[in-house]
């Protein structure tokens, strides 16, 4: 079974959640509307379901190889990688002075979606130049963005993102990477970086590295941090590639997923120093790596939506071909496919649930990205950036922690058969574990959840998003009570959502309360629920959107005698946002009790008792 990209859920998001007419009328976007986020969505859909797809398990199986300094990528990736770039689908979504689209997130972010489930290994590559992009845009000087723009843009070369040192993991305080400037006013660049993403491959003429160093007498700590541009190879001042920069790859990582994507150790500097460019003022280097760094948490939830789906319709596919057993209602009296028993439905039903709940939440994100950066009016922008900003890290980490769930899922429904490698679910599994890890883990995002995005503002941003769930409550019980006077049966799942969606939120109120009271006086007890408490805001977030779209589904059937609606469709969402909201919903309160009274339990004990 190959992947299939659910374009009517996504655009059934884009319409109904994310507004994409809206999107439409910020400047600039005049001509993103839905007819042609369908087109773009379709076109996509035929890239990646044809080229891409067919790659995933060749990637898995025949990984990229390392030998005298070449990575050398699995058969197939160097031409599709070709096709991505001459397709446009790198460009998608940057401007179009530097060769792109201008195409809003809205769209760009459901492109990113299908990409990962065809073929997550391979999207990597991508992933990490748009952040490159996004960081040199934003701080990078007018040579470094002529130089450097149009070839990324274009998807001619690569990017990169380099962090991590064997001394210093997440803790970036610890980068111990020189760079000595030059009279010339470049740097030299010294060091050593790890797990360095698509850090070597042949799939392109250059990458640019994007890395993170210290210069010489800087402050220590992260307020002693710049940012460099180095090269794989040297840009003339034509544009043209020169000598061969002192970078070099020593070797890649043996990893337990996504082992197409080359993950490299690289040194800088060995012969005489690799050439940098300072993007930006020396000492500001963390606060523009952030861009990329955003850029690409928000792409990793993406990812994890997106191995979630491809894992859900393995698993689907699988239950309505394996026979095993007679269904316990004796409605067949043989043997029956899987999917007629109760307990494999349910666990198809929480796949597609998670999926399509976190799916509901990156597109509204999107939409709110693409008015705070975009809407003529400040105050607008104001108010969707707040709301974006505290979207990322539940994107980034209630996704990824869903993936996980998933994909495990979608081995368990295969049964044995899910454990063999040959049927592909393993893999899927194997590929999730890392997006909880990489651009910040779990822990690290719902730090930032509590510290940035919570306390800093007394609980403003997170209580806001709490009152506009409570006006979807409000409209779920007007439309269930209309229903109700009408004898319609839709108005029982209206007012059941309703009913879960309040709980949950007044769970997510206590714990925002309890984090701004405690946060400062009691910063353990607060931080050991920190990833519950993500992981609560994500689910009471998610089941926001599956309520919204069960009001949309349900408004699409009203219209339904006219003509033109996917009846079918809209009452699966219907069941599934009820599905939602009756198994995952009701987690909401258990959640809020171990946060804000299982506190002292972890905080308690003894470090000595581990």
């Amino acid at each position: 079974m190959t992947y299939k990209a659910p374009l009517k859920d996504m655009l059934f998001n884009i319409r109904h959640i994310a507004d994409i007419e809206q999107v439409a009328k910020i400047p600039g976007f005049a001509d993103a509307g839905f007819e042609t986020a369908q087109a773009v969505l379709e076109e996509c859909a035929k890239f990646n379901e044809g080229v891409l797809a067919p790659l995933n398990w060749a990637g898995d199986i025949n990984p990229s190889s390392f030998k005298d300094g070449v990575v050398t990528t699995t058969p197939g990736f160097k031409e599709a990688f070709k096709q991505y770039a001459e397709g446009g689908w790198q460009a998608l979504q940057h401007p179009s002075e530097y060769g792109g689209q201008g195409l809003p997130k809205t769209i760009g972010a459901a492109c990113g979606e299908m990409l990962n489930s065809a073929n997550m290994s391979f999207a990597l590559c991508p992933l990490l130049t748009d952040g490159a992009i996004e960081a040199l845009l934003t701080a990078g000087s007018d040579e470094l963005k002529a130089t450097y723009l149009e070839k990324l843009v274009t998807g001619e070369w690569t990017g990169t993102m380099n962090l991590t040192e064997p001394q210093a993991g997440s803790d970036l305080a610890a980068v111990r990477s020189r760079a000595e400037p030059q009279a010339d006013g470049t740097y030299k660049v010294f060091g050593t970086k790890i797990y360095i993403t698509y850090g070597e491959h042949d799939m392109a003429d250059n990458i640019v590295h994007l890395v993170l160093a210290r210069v010489t007498g800087a402050p220590e700590g992260v307020k002693g941090i710049s940012l460099f541009v180095v090269p794989k190879f040297m840009v003339g001042k034509d544009g043209a590639l020169g000598a061969r920069n002192d970078v070099h790859c020593v070797s890649i990582e043996h990893k337990m997923g996504i082992k197409a994507s080359p993950t490299a150790v690289l040194q800088y500097g060995d012969n005489g120093g690799a050439v940098g460019y300072i993007v930006g003022q020396e000492n500001r280097g963390l606060e523009y790596m952030f861009i990329m760094m955003n850029s690409a948490r928000y792409a990793v939830g993406v990812q994890g939506i997106a191995i979630a789906e491809r894992a859900y319709q393995k698993a689907v596919s699988f239950a309505k071909d394996r026979v095993q057993s007679r269904p316990v209602d004796g409605s067949i009296k043989a043997s029956a496919p899987i999917i007629h028993h109760p307990d494999v439905k349910r666990m198809l039903m929480t796949m597609r649930a998670y999926t399509e709940g976190c799916r509901a939440m990156a597109s509204g994100a999107a939409a709110a990205y693409d008015a705070s950066h975009h809407h003529p009016d400040a105050d607008v922008r104001k108010q969707n950036l707040a709301f974006y900003e505290f979207m990322v890290p539940l994107v980034k980490g209630y996704s990824t922690e869903m993936s996980l769930e998933v994909t495990s899922l979608g081995v368990q429904v295969h049964g044995g058969m899910g454990f063999i490698e040959e049927t592909g679910a393993a893999q899927y599994y194997r590929d999730a574990k890392i997006l909880t890890i990489y651009e910040g883990t779990t822990a690290i995002q719902a730090n930032d959840l509590i510290g940035r995005k919570t306390m800093r503002d007394g609980g403003q941003t997170a209580k806001a998003i709490a009152a506009q769930i409570e006006v979807t409550e409000s409209e779920l019980i007007k439309r269930g009570n209309a229903d109700a006077l009408a004898q319609l049966p839709d108005g029982a799942d209206a007012l059941a959502v309703a009913k879960r969606l309040r709980a949950a939120r007044m769970a997510l109120i206590d714990v925002i309360e309890f984090v701004v009271d405690f946060g400062k006086n009691s910063p353990n007890a607060v931080f050991s629920g920190s990833v519950p408490y993500l992981m609560l805001a994500g689910n009471v977030v998610a089941g926001w959107q599956m309520a919204r779209s069960l009001l949309a589904a349900q408004e699409q059937l009203d219209k339904s005698e006219g003509g033109g609606v996917d009846v079918d469709f809209m009452k699966a969402k219907i069941t599934t946002a009820r599905f939602y909201a009756d198994h995952l919903l009701t987690k909401a309160p258990g959640m809020r009790d171990s946060i804000v009274e299982g506190a002292d339990c972890v905080t308690a004990l003894a470090l000595e008792a581990f």
